[in-house]
């Protein structure tokens, strides 16, 4: 037997008093008046950025003006049509390596926390994560007031992989210093449709 399961059993023989677990089906978390208001504050609090697109604004364009820059641009959504490559046509993530600007789509935005679900929906999710910046798309009519709502909501696909994305990556754990990019991209914006 383990040094762990020793510990657990006597922990256990220990107990006197049973309780159950509590009822958690009533707490309902934080509701907003303006969840769209609040998701796009949350955006900046964590570091991102977030936008609502006109109707008349082509993303394409829209992303071009904010990432001048970018040379190696990586998608499969079908409306994006400066993407210089397309992740599903990649047989080895480390080809990925490099890409400036990784352009996905997003599910399910938490106003709460600007968190924004993302099922895989590239054949190579090493695309969340290496990509310099990330631009996600999503439907504004998608955000939830917090996280009790999107666990509710969250699906994974066939890839039965998903991620929530809040900002860009960050940490602080290293000299006690905060650096940004050290797991994921640098930067982070989100565009509302």
């Amino acid at each position: 037997m383990s040094s762990k399961n020793d510990i657990l059993n006597n922990v256990k023989r220990h107990i006197s008093t049973q309780y159950d677990m509590p009822d958690l089906d009533h707490i309902a978390g934080i509701e907003y008046e303006n969840k769209l208001e609040k998701f796009m504050q949350m955006c900046k609090g964590v570091g991102g950025d977030a936008r609502v697109l006109a109707p008349d604004e082509d993303v394409n364009e829209v992303i071009r003006s904010l990432y001048p820059d970018a040379k190696v641009i990586v998608s499969n959504l079908p409306e994006i049509n400066i993407a210089t490559v397309n992740p599903d046509d990649i047989d080895d993530p480390h080809k990925l390596n490099g890409t400036d600007l990784g352009i996905i789509k997003g599910e399910l935005g938490v106003a709460e926390n600007a968190c924004v679900w993302v099922p895989q929906n590239v054949r190579q999710k090493v695309v969340y994560f290496i990509s310099e910046y990330l631009v996600i798309l999503l439907d504004k009519s998608f955000i939830v007031n917090n996280m009790h709502e999107a666990y509710n909501q969250i699906k994974f696909n066939d890839y039965g992989f998903g991620v929530f994305i809040s900002g860009p990556s960050k940490t602080a754990d290293i000299e006690q210093a905060l650096v940004v990019g050290a797991h994921g991209a640098k930067g982070v914006m989100v565009l509302l449709k």
